[in-house]
């Protein structure tokens, strides 16, 4: 039995009354810095500059890829590997991506090809597995475990966007650090480090990383920073004292300043068109929707949203909807494409985090019986006006529409 069919058997108590209030565009006040020209050849002059005394002719390097979501992603990559070939060194590239793509070597390679990154557009070897060996321990005595192909290398460099991550607060969140330890460390790695508290899980990843620096293995990181956009707005190369220290910390708080809050106290329905992993790990941004829903980690307390509406997921997800809890209510159309072992196997590496944002929605038959069922639980009664904001997604937001309600009481920028 399809979703469309167990949704089109439960009749709709709506009020006669209730009506979809009319939307209005409305842009957002965000920063808008200057966009990177050529974002490949940023990573290179970067690369090349600063790995210049930590790379020798021969030197085996690892360079990792994956994340989805990256603007640039192909070029960043790229550039990396030709400023490493430029130094002498011989680069190839591995998936560093945790347990995404299934949690098999197979299904990250096709990943990979479905995000643009193979060895024809990278020029390099792909090499994958999901083995991981022991490189080192923390000071608690955690091991740390690289891809053992990255562990085989003389070198490792992650590539990653750095920006604010979805499960924890720290001096550095997500980018290179997370991808050093979770993305190159693969399911195994990924569940040592999600499988606690937000706090915990800060701590691991400062703690994993400093042992990575120590093993001598890693050799630093390329980082990007987007604006609101999407636009690629700073690349830099991070030596190995960088990932995790000072530095990311400084491009941390950079990424943080360029990810802008809506700008409502309270939202009664928010509408997602579209969620996914390349959009956020969780599907949703909750540095956006405001919901974490992490045990140990506090909600936004700006906006108060009272229930979301999510329609579409996005193809490259694959099914993969770690934080579809975060919504209330989808249509039948998006119940269908959910993979519950891909999401399952996410939300068990997730750890404390994959358990409230794992849970289903209500599914109902279209998109309209969605936005009337949130509007009819939003706490406000039929004849009220509703404060509806409807979104593309949470990334890369910078306009949104809102009923009249908002549009009355929020001045536009």
């Amino acid at each position: 039995m399809s979703w469309e069919q167990v949704a089109a058997g439960v009749e709709l108590p709506f009020a006669d009354d209730l009506v979809i209030p009319e939307l209005h565009p409305f842009p957002l006040d965000v920063p808008a810095p200057p966009a990177v020209d050529d974002i490949e050849r940023a990573a290179y002059q970067a690369a090349v500059a600063r790995f210049r005394d930590s790379v020798a002719p021969g030197t085996t390097v690892a360079v990792g890829a994956g994340s989805r979501g990256l603007t640039g992603r192909v070029e960043l990559v790229r550039g990396a590997i030709a400023a490493l070939r430029e130094l002498g060194a011989e680069p190839f590239v591995v998936p560093a991506m945790g347990s995404h793509g299934g949690a098999t070597a197979e299904g990250q390679l096709h990943l990979l090809g479905e995000l643009g990154l193979s060895e024809s557009t990278l020029g390099a070897e792909i090499r994958a597995t999901m083995d991981t060996t022991v490189v080192g321990h923390s000071a608690a005595g955690t091991p740390v475990h690289p891809d053992t192909n990255a562990a085989a290398a003389d070198r490792f460099l992650p590539v990653n966007r750095i920006k604010p991550h979805t499960c924890f607060k720290g001096p550095v969140e997500s980018g290179c650090m997370k991808m050093a330890v979770v993305g190159f460390g693969k399911q195994p790695g990924a569940a040592l480090v999600h499988s606690c508290g937000p706090v915990e899980m800060r701590d691991r990843l400062l703690d994993a990383c400093a042992a990575l620096r120590e093993s001598g293995r890693l050799l630093g990181g390329i980082g990007s920073i987007e604006s609101t956009a999407g636009d690629v707005v700073r690349v830099e190369a991070l030596v190995t004292d960088d990932v995790g220290g000072e530095f990311e910390h400084e491009l941390t708080e950079a990424a943080r300043a360029l990810v802008p809050a809506l700008p409502f106290g309270e939202i009664d329905v928010l509408i997602v068109e579209l969620g996914g992993k390349d959009i956020s790990g969780t599907t949703m941004d909750p540095n956006v929707t405001g919901r974490f829903w992490v045990p140990g980690l506090d909600d936004l307390p700006k906006p108060l949203v009272h229930s979301i509406v999510l329609l579409d997921l996005t193809e490259v997800s694959g099914g993969n909807a770690l934080g579809i809890g975060f919504a209330d209510f989808i249509p039948a159309s998006l119940a269908n494409q959910l993979d519950f072992r891909k999401t399952y196997i996410n939300c068990f590496t997730a750890g404390p985090a994959g358990m409230r944002r794992a849970r289903m929605p209500m599914v109902l038959p279209d998109e309209e019986s969605c936005i009337k069922a949130a509007l009819s639980m939003c706490g406000r009664g039929p004849t009220e006006s509703k404060r509806v904001v409807r979104i593309r997604s949470t990334l890369h937001l910078t306009s949104c529409e809102v009923s009249e309600a908002l549009l009355v009481s929020t001045p536009s920028p």
